[in-house]
């Protein structure tokens, strides 16, 4: 039997979809909607059980086909979507908004302002290239934890990166008097999406008079935690983001859908934290990477909407590219909460009504590719690492799982001993935007307090919210005395050790860690812990809860039996366990309710309005259309990616490459493009000398990322990454066929020289983490023609072609591992041509000493505007076509 939902009633005109758009009334909105109902009746009667995420994607394919921007092949592709089709479909996204960070953000205003310097050249008009989408940018990721642990720290961390980045702020307010319609949020005042959250989503959006639902892309991979709300959007590549914020679609195919299924209630002691990392364990193991993820069932009205933006923030850790929640009476709570209008929350409701998307989905209202069931009755206390997010250990486990990843009998130094917990960090988005958690770790830094417990004097404390809301509930609540007293006073607003901003370590533990090879660790409410990433001295990273981060600071070690352990001695001499200090539900659920309300949302938002650092508006505005680039400065330098050599098309033959270097899996873009301190040895460090930059004003890799030239010579450079050729890391490699040991950059360079193509082979996982478009920028710095990996992160693979670098994927089982390849041999791919269609299987060519192997390679370019921008050089040599 043919599926109704493949044979539509008529053919689709763009007439014929004029009786879509239907009126909409609501208190205080009202124009008209494109009814995906009634695009059902035109004989897509399937829509009614289209997964909800599809459906946004489809009603902005229906708004831009009735007026000629989209494809009406797409819309009837996507209109027909069948829960087991393979999926070769171009599926195009039109992102109803444009959300930026700066350490993505700046450089992507920084490539708009070479576009608009290349028109100008051209003969053409600069303004041609601004905004057509709304954008808001919040800088968040420059702070870091200088000073802690004293009252006005917070103060002078703002003072420090006001200073630190004023070179690269000035530009961003020349961004934002030169390209119209760029909403900025300066820093002080929050991250990103927890800002998103609370702040910028309103459900709906409503444009030319139509209203239509919130979508969005970002220049962070955790862009997606907004799906927590009902509104879909996910991470891009800065790359990306630059055909985004021209009006492009984002193109992807259609992907698969994955249901799950949430039943049961968390058990007392539970947190969303615990929820969150279970399932990222969970979903790695059942293989969604690339897919979208849907949440339904009787279980969510059980999840508040900070509690599902927890699981949403963490889709890259799983691997989706979203993890979608339903709006319902839930999303409508959490925007009266945080402060939205009554009538604004009306709209929202007749709005997903009318689309027949509003509620929580039953099991079988829906079809979906698969349906896997989450009981969260099953899920215990938990942390995640050494290494990796999506490593669960059990926190009965902690102690086992500690003495295997330091695998010796432990170390004594000066007061430290393999182990000991050096950072004790409550940060990032994933956790400070939900109440329930950072009340908890205020009550129970209240109880640890009152035992007379204090903080080991060898951990460095920190507390960083992701917005002022979170500190105006601690302060009225009086818990953050409490946390105070424990070292845990506020350092700041913004992303801060889950990024690698934790500033230096205690200077008595700095100075350990100088002459010994201890193991230390770091405990964060973070969602990234890759080793060397939290700081290059720390080897072991775990992902906790902040009430964890809390008692583990007490406790001041790692290796340590939470249940068996006391955290410290009481005042009156008694061991103090974590049992007696663990706040109850029904205690946090009465602070929530007494000191979270919408008034606090609405105090710290106006004071986002009103209470703008002095130290930020005397930065002076560069004026005018053009920025005028210094020659001299270190900060920031015209990009290069419209010269010539980066407009020829990527799609040509590739003849005896010599590879650049051999990985192994998991390789992260912090492998590839590091954010952390620039060593003053490395050719970054000496390029910075050369133009007498003092060591100590080097900053990091992530503060200059708008100068080409320090950033190609940190390429590959992070001292975990260990190159198969040589069996070394931090940015080293053998030239070929000389042997000669050089750095990666001093390699390319000689590469470029001799004309000597390259390429990179690596195994599974390749590119995985942070949403980071200079890993790919770097990569075609260094002259690679092609990666070469046994998978590649999503993010990362399509920044890769946006930078006309070409994705090639090696057979099942196959690796630069498995191949056992020395490094000395070269590689040709033939037949690449530009009139190539995507995920075309090549050959791949390996010539050694020991004669020649031949292995069948898939291009792992996924759509035909994929092949557009490889055939043009990359997405900026397209846009300005």
């Amino acid at each position: 039997m043919i599926s109704e939902r493949l044979v539509p009633a008529m053919r689709l005109t763009r007439e014929s979809l004029q009786v879509t758009r239907r009126p909409f009334a609501a208190p205080g909105n009202s124009g008209h909607f494109w009814s995906l109902p009634t695009l059902a009746g035109l004989g897509y009667a399937g829509i009614a059980r289209m997964p909800r995420s599809l459906r946004v994607i489809l009603e902005a394919l229906l708004r831009h086909a009735a007026t000629e921007d989209a494809s009406l092949d797409s819309l009837d592709a996507l209109a027909r979507w069948q829960p087991q089709e393979k999926r070769e479909t171009e599926m195009p996204f039109y992102a109803g908004r444009l959300v930026l960070q700066d350490i993505a953000g700046i450089p992507l205003l920084g490539d708009m302002a070479a576009m608009r310097a290349h028109f100008a050249r051209t003969g053409r008009e600069p303004d041609a290239l601004a905004p057509r989408i709304p954008v808001s940018m919040v800088i968040d990721h420059t702070l870091a934890v200088d000073h802690h642990g004293h009252p006005d720290a917070s103060e002078r961390n703002l003072e420090i990166e006001i200073a630190r980045n004023e070179e690269r702020f000035r530009f961003v307010k020349w961004a934002m008097q030169a390209m119209p319609g760029i909403e900025i949020v300066p820093p002080g005042f929050g991250i990103l999406h927890q800002i998103n959250l609370e702040r910028f989503s309103r459900g709906i959006l409503s444009r030319n008079g139509d209203v239509f639902p919130d979508s969005l892309v970002g220049t962070d991979s955790h862009t997606c935690m907004i799906t927590g709300l009902g509104v879909l959007g996910w991470g891009v590549g800065g790359i990306e983001a630059q055909a985004a914020i021209l009006g492009e679609p984002v193109v992807l195919r259609a992907p698969e859908v994955t249901g799950v299924d949430v039943a049961g209630i968390l058990q007392d002691g539970v947190t969303a934290t615990d929820l969150v990392l279970h399932v990222t364990n969970w979903l790695r193991q059942n293989k969604v990477v690339g897919e979208f993820v849907e949440f339904f069932g009787e279980g969510l009205n059980e999840l508040s909407v900070p509690d599902r933006a927890t699981i949403a923030n963490m889709a890259p850790e799983y691997g989706a590219t979203v993890g979608f929640f339903p709006v319902d009476q839930r999303t409508l709570a959490y925007m009266r909460m945080t402060g939205r209008s009554p009538e604004e929350v009306a709209a929202v409701e007749a709005y997903y009504r009318a689309q027949d998307c509003f509620g929580v989905p039953k099991p079988g209202d829906v079809d979906y590719s698969r349906v896997l069931t989450l009981n969260l009755s099953e899920i215990e206390p938990v942390v995640a690492g050494p290494k990796r997010p999506q490593d669960k250990v059990p926190l009965r486990q902690l102690k086992p799982t500690v003495a295997e990843a330091i695998s010796r009998p432990p170390v004594k130094t000066m007061g430290l001993s393999d182990g000991s917990l050096v950072i004790a960090a409550i940060t990032s988005c994933t956790n400070t935007s939900n109440p329930e958690v950072m009340i908890a770790a205020g009550l129970l830094a209240k109880n640890a307090v009152a035992k007379g417990l204090s903080a080991r004097p060898w951990v460095k404390t920190s507390l960083a919210p992701g917005s002022r809301a979170v500190s105006g509930y601690l302060e009225a609540s009086g818990l953050q005395r409490h946390l105070d007293r424990l070292g845990f006073s506020l350092i700041g607003f913004g992303c801060t050790t889950c990024i690698g901003n934790s500033g230096p370590l205690l200077p008595e533990v700095e100075s350990t860690l100088e002459t010994s090879e201890l193991v230390v660790a770091a405990a964060l409410s973070g969602n990234r812990n890759f080793e060397g990433r939290i700081h290059p001295k720390v080897k072991l990273g775990f992902l906790m809860s902040p009430p964890l981060v809390v008692a583990m600071a007490l406790a001041g070690r790692a290796d340590i039996d939470l249940e068996k352990e006391p955290l410290g001695t009481s005042s009156d001499g008694q061991p103090v366990f974590l049992r007696d200090i663990w706040p109850s539900r029904r205690d946090i659920e009465a602070m929530i309710s007494e000191w979270v309300t919408p008034a606090r949302y609405a105090d710290a938002y106006d004071q986002m309005a009103k209470e703008v650092s002095p130290l930020w508006k005397r930065i002076e505005a560069p004026k005018g259309d053009l920025f005028s680039w210094d020659p001299a400065s270190t900060n920031l330098k015209e990009p290069p990616f419209l010269d010539e050599p980066f407009r020829r098309s990527a799609l040509t033959h590739i003849v005896d490459a010599r590879p650049l270097a051999l990985f192994g899996d998991s390789i992260t873009t912090d492998h590839i493009s590091p954010v952390g301190v620039i060593a003053a040895s490395s050719p970054a460090g000496k390029y910075l000398a050369s133009f007498g930059v003092a060591p100590k004003d080097f900053v990091n890799y992530g503060a200059r990322r708008m100068n080409h030239d320090v950033m190609v010579r940190g390429g590959f450079s992070n001292a975990r990454l260990r190159n198969l050729m040589v069996g070394a890391g931090g940015g080293i490699t053998a030239h070929q066929p000389s042997g000669e040991v050089m750095s990666i950059f001093e390699a390319a360079e000689r590469y470029a020289a001799e004309k000597v193509p390259l390429v990179i082979l690596a195994g599974a996982e390749y590119g995985t983490g942070s949403a980071r478009d200079w890993a790919a920028k770097v990569t075609r710095l260094l002259g690679v023609r092609a990666v070469i990996a046994s998978s590649f992160e999503r993010i990362h693979r399509t920044n890769l072609v946006g930078m006309g670098v070409l994705p090639f994927v090696l057979p099942a089982g196959v690796s630069a591992v498995s191949l056992a390849l020395a490094g000395t041999e070269t590689f040709t791919i033939g037949g690449i041509r530009e009139d190539l269609a995507p995920g075309v299987e090549l050959e791949l060519c390996i010539r050694s000493s020991r004669g020649e192997d031949r292995i069948p390679v898939r291009l792992q370019i996924e759509t035909d505007r994929e092949i557009l921008y490889a055939r043009a050089g990359g997405i900026m040599p397209f846009l300005v076509r």
